[in-house]
């Protein structure tokens, strides 16, 4: 799989799982999960007594996956101002340039300087996926959306709402302007649709669904996961359905039979922004779990 490839199942992957990077066993099993994306955690997960250690153990445990699976990781660092954010900084450039890793997480993201310094240590090759979380991030989304190598927005919506001292209530309806906003940004830059932020409680399927449904209808592409049982119905539910995909399979073939052009299709006129929708369903379903 080339790095092109690479960038394009990350663009379109439905479902990224957090793994802790101090438990080095689980990297491997993470990946085996079916998420399209697998983030090592070097922030939260790890507690500040740990991170040494757990930042030491990278390169070990990543060398010993296949280059497929290497391209489907990501790190996410300590953020820029922490007592880590340096040493992370040096060893994710280190794993970026040994091939090892697609990329970086970077948490409190609010500064598209930060953001350039990251490409610059990274290299031309490593995807960046900026993590809102704050006020400050929300305000310089448009411009963290347009820095270099900038793959996705994620939304960490958590921490937004600690942030703004919000207590928001399961549906987090005080945070629907903010996804938009995050939805508005990645649009304008050309990147592909933002990653919606965690549901805490993982055994609670239903509440699961009804957020990976909200992410569907608002515009995002893909979830953050924090368990393996979130991947398989995340994933389900934020890809096109089958009568969806009935639908973008009929504009396609109707279009191709039309020589291209503005075509009628049951009743309804049929033109370029249609059929690029109809085309970025039939990819998504393309992209079925590794």
């Amino acid at each position: 799989m080339s790095a092109t490839d690479a960038t394009s199942r990350l663009a379109l992957a439905r479902t990224f799982l957090f793994v802790p990077a101090d438990r080095p066993e689980r990297h491997a099993r993470a990946l085996a999960s079916g998420a399209g994306g697998v983030i090592v955690d070097l922030e939260d997960a790890v507690a500040p007594d740990r991170k040494s250690e757990a930042r030491a153990q990278l390169r070990a445990s990543f060398s010993a996956l296949s280059v497929a699976q290497q391209q489907r990781l990501l790190v996410r660092i300590n953020a820029c101002g922490t007592p880590w954010h340096g040493s992370d900084l040096a060893e994710v450039s280190e794993l970026a340039a040994q091939g090892l890793i697609a990329g970086v997480m970077l948490p409190k993201a609010e500064r598209a300087t930060d953001l350039q310094r990251l490409s610059a240590a990274l290299g031309l090759k490593s995807l960046i996926v900026p993590l809102i979380e704050s006020a400050a991030g929300l305000e310089a989304a448009r411009e963290l959306a347009a820095a270099p190598q900038v793959l996705r927005l994620a939304f960490g919506n958590l921490d937004f709402q600690a942030d703004l001292g919000l207590a928001c209530d399961t549906d987090e309806a005080e945070l629907v302007p903010v996804r938009l906003a995050l939805v508005l940004a990645s649009r304008r830059a050309g990147l592909a649709a933002p990653i919606d932020g965690v549901t805490p409680d993982w055994r609670n399927a239903a509440r699961l669904a009804a957020d990976a449904a909200r992410a569907r209808r608002g515009g995002f592409g893909a979830k953050l996961c924090i368990h393996p049982d979130q991947v398989a119905p995340v994933h389900a539910a934020l890809g096109p359905s089958a009568d969806e995909l009935a639908w973008a399979r009929r504009v396609l073939d109707a279009t191709q039979a039309a020589g291209g052009g503005v075509v009628s299709l049951d009743g309804r006129m049929v033109d370029a922004p249609v059929v690029r929708l109809a085309e970025r369903l039939l990819a998504l379903e393309s992209q079925a779990p590794p």
